[in-house]
């Protein structure tokens, strides 16, 4: 079992190997790089505890203006990816319920990441195909900014998309699997 400390490496591996060298998300490199991502790493594997920490990770937000994101890490629950669907569901109707719907936006990740209408071996998954189950907590306001400044930003899904079908599934996973 690995300890919270290799598990947020891992995390962060990923985040620079796989989400930033693959410019998946334009806007990962500045706050790795001013170091404004908080890692959570939640054990449990009741779901009541999982959804207690992601409302505990929003008052931290709302606490914590150095932090400009967090990423909540679930490496012992949530291993198959409907039951992880069913989680974000409740997690995004929870933040509705606590008063968090247009403060926090949850994006979500998992290793067996399929988008739906896609083949499981389509390489486009691995754009949000992660080294563990996770839910990326983003300031929404600060969605908005970055996007008012960034060219075309309805455009980065397909470029993702397009950019993992060219690399391949195979290299997709070996990139991603260099992270563990």
């Amino acid at each position: 079992m690995n300890t919270h400390e290799q598990i947020i490496e891992q995390t962060k591996k990923w985040i620079t190997h796989v989400v930033v060298a693959c410019n998946f998300c334009p806007f990962a490199a500045k706050e790795i790089k001013q170091n404004t991502v908080h890692y959570k790493v939640e054990n449990s594997n009741e779901l009541k505890i999982c959804l207690q920490t992601l409302i505990e990770e929003c008052v931290r937000l709302d606490n914590e203006s150095t932090i400009e994101t967090t990423l909540i890490i679930f490496p012992n629950t949530f291993q198959k990816f409907t039951n992880y669907l069913d989680f974000v569901a409740l997690a995004e109707k929870l933040l509705k319920q606590q008063k968090y719907e247009g403060i926090y936006q949850a994006a979500s990740f998992h290793p067996q990441y399929r988008f739906s209408k896609t083949p499981a071996d389509d390489a486009a998954n691995y754009t949000n195909r992660s080294v563990y189950p996770m839910l990326h907590l983003l300031r929404e306001e600060r969605i908005e900014q970055a996007l008012l400044r960034y060219p075309n930003p309805e455009q980065i899904p397909e470029r993702n998309i397009n950019f993992a079908r060219e690399k391949g599934a195979v290299y997709m996973k070996m990139l991603r699997d260099t992270c563990l």
